[in-house]
Order: C-alpha cells, then sequence, then structure tokens
C-alpha cells in the first residue's frame, strides 16, 4: 500500500537519488509544475520514471495545477491556453446554461489533454468565494461571488474532467476567499461569525460534497479555533469538513512548504495527517524536505484506503462528446479577454 503523502520532484529528469526515495518511500503520488514539464514526451517520460520507482503501477496520482488564468502549468506549446474561473462568471451572467457546458466541455478537453501526458489528477477547480475585502490570490480564480454559481460553474469543471478520467480536487475546503493575506505567505485569519461562513464560504463545499477529492485551505477560522488552521485544526477538519459540509471524500492538504505553516516538515505532516487529511502534500520537490514527510507518513489504511481507492476508480471513465464543439466553445470563453499571467 502507498504511504499517505504526495511529493514533487526537482527537475525535468528523476535523479537516482530520487529514484531511490520513491523506491523506499512509496508516495501515494507525484504533484508536477512548471519547472518539470519542458516536453510532451519528456513529461511522459518522467512520469513513467517515476511510477517505475515508486513501484505503483496504475494506483497512483500524478497531479498538476492546470486550473487557467494564472494558474496554468502547462502553457502554449506545452498546454492550450485556458480561460480563469472568471470568464465563465461573465459568461454565466449573459447565459447561465451557456456558461455551464462551455465549462463542462473545456474541461472535458482538458482531460483528455492531460491523460495524454500520464497526468490523472487535476486540483481543480476552486470553490473559493471572494470578499471586496479578501488579498486577491483568489481574484479571478473564483467562479463567482454568489456561492450557488461558484458551486454551479465548479461542478461542470469537475464533471467534465471525471467524465474523460481525471481526478478533480475541489478547493481549498472549507474556503479561502474570504482570507486577507496570501497562505503561499503568511497565515491568513478569518474573524467571520460561523453562521457567515456557513452560508457563504462553506455553501459551495456543501454542494460538492460527493466530490471524490478535496484539498483543505491553510486558513484559521476564529469562530471555530483560534490558532490551528483548518489543514491542521481537528475541529474544522472533523466537524466542519467532515461533519456539516459532509465530505467523505479523499482530503489532502495544502502544500506543507507554504508559509502559513510552521515547524518542521516531519511535524507539518503530522499536524496535518493527525488533524483528518488522508494526504500530506509536500510540492518543492527538495529531498531532505521529503524525506522528513516520508518519515511520519503512514501507510494507507481504513477510511483513508478507502477513499483513495474510490478516488482511483474515477480514472477508468472514459465519456464521449463533441470535441470540435468543446474547441468552439473554448474559444469562445477566450474570446472574452480571459487571458492573465501565471502569478501563484
Amino acid at each position: 500500500m502507498p504511504h499517505a503523502f504526495i511529493c514533487g520532484v526537482a527537475g525535468e529528469t528523476l535523479s537516482s537519488a530520487e529514484a531511490a526515495f520513491l523506491k523506499s518511500a512509496s508516495p501515494a503520488g507525484l504533484i508536477l509544475f512548471a519547472r518539470n514539464c519542458i516536453g510532451h514526451e519528456q513529461i511522459q517520460r518522467l512520469v513513467g520514471d517515476v511510477r517505475e520507482a515508486a513501484g505503483a503501477g496504475d494506483d497512483f496520482l500524478v497531479l498538476i495545477d492546470q486550473e487557467g488564468g494564472r494558474v496554468q502549468r502547462l502553457r502554449p506549446p506545452l498546454g492550450r491556453t485556458l480561460p480563469p474561473a472568471r470568464a465563465y462568471a461573465d459568461l454565466y451572467a449573459e447565459d447561465a446554461g451557456a456558461a455551464q457546458e462551455a465549462a463542462f466541455l473545456t474541461a472535458r478537453l482538458l482531460a483528455d489533454d492531460l491523460k495524454a501526458l500520464g497526468i490523472n489528477t487535476n486540483c481543480a477547480p476552486v470553490l473559493d468565494v471572494p470578499v471586496p475585502e479578501a488579498h486577491d490570490i483568489i481574484g479571478d480564480r473564483a467562479y463567482g461571488r454568489d456561492p450557488q454559481q461558484a458551486a454551479t460553474l465548479g461542478r461542470a469543471v469537475a464533471e467534465g474532467l471525471m467524465a474523460g478520467g481525471v481526478l478533480p480536487v475541489i478547493k481549498h475546503i472549507p474556503g479561502h476567499g474570504r482570507a486577507t493575506e496570501d497562505s503561499h505567505l503568511g497565515l491568513p485569519v478569518v474573524s467571520a461569525p460561523q453562521d457567515l461562513l456557513e452560508a457563504t464560504d462553506f455553501a459551495p463545499f456543501t454542494a460538492l460534497s460527493d466530490m471524490p477529492a478535496a484539498m483543505t485551505a491553510h486558513v484559521v477560522f476564529a469562530a471555530l479555533d483560534a490558532v490551528e488552521p483548518a489543514s491542521t485544526s481537528r475541529r474544522v477538519t472533523q466537524d466542519i469538513i467532515r461533519g456539516d459540509i459532509g465530505f467523505d471524500g479523499l482530503l489532502m492538504s495544502d502544500d506543507l512548504g507554504m508559509k502559513a505553516l510552521s515547524g518542521s516538515f516531519g511535524a507539518r505532516t503530522r499536524a496535518v495527517l493527525a488533524a483528518g487529511s488522508d494526504l500530506a502534500l509536500h510540492c518543492s520537490g527538495t529531498l531532505s524536505e521529503m524525506e522528513e514527510v516520508a518519515s511520519e507518513a503512514p501507510r494507507l489504511t481504513g477510511a483513508a484506503l478507502r477513499r483513495f481507492r474510490t478516488a482511483l476508480a474515477i480514472l477508468r471513465r472514459s465519456e464521449p462528446y463533441d470535441r470540435a464543439k468543446a474547441e468552439a466553445q473554448l474559444a469562445r470563453v477566450l474570446g472574452t479577454g480571459g487571458r492573465h499571467a501565471e502569478s501563484v
């Protein structure tokens, strides 16, 4: 059985030291970044080498952040230009049905692109609901400021990915939209009362609680736990994410390397797993940090293993679709002006 963590690698090829680590540590998955991707054949080779070293076979997640807009690790010529979530929100204001169809078909098209490279998991859609005073780390990555709209468009994206055999990871549960600080750089604290959080921030996640995978938020919700961020708070994870929201899918932390967290990487790993995440996510590809993470990550068993296997079942799907129509819908949404440089 794999161990309860996902890791990155440093570069475009797998080093002998990384291969030895993967063989001994048996992670549940790999996450790719732009630093790992320079060509289609190179990506396929890297993914294959990692799979072989980890001895994982088909039971292995290969993740990427391919949201569109600012967050798109594969850019032309490696991957097609994708609009930010806000472009779908703009179309939704004109024609809700057309926006949902465009979101679904673009995601279905993207699933084909990713699977061709050996990538089977996309860290999307973002279900966070930003508010005017929030930090712009979410901004145009969101499908709107209305929770119902965010849920509707987010579901369309998730279902499009799943129809193509790609696992969607909804994020950042239970919500990052109200944060006034970028959790890559510091620890955001949200002071809103619980009833407001339930009606806004948590609502899209509740609506999509049937999804197979989710990523936690490194955000303190003071009304629930004044000290620990959601990702390391047992109360938030158990009472809110697993409880009130009702999410019973595969739960992974956001990146352990983000500055919202403190302590050693071993301590961070223990904290997210003890809180109730099934997997700890480590992204930098720094081998010494990965070794710390691996030392604290047990083998997947029990409910965590069940959720992992349920998520893997998504990868076997392949539903037919009108590819030409999907290409046309993507072009329409891109025509709204939704092109942005990557910033996170």
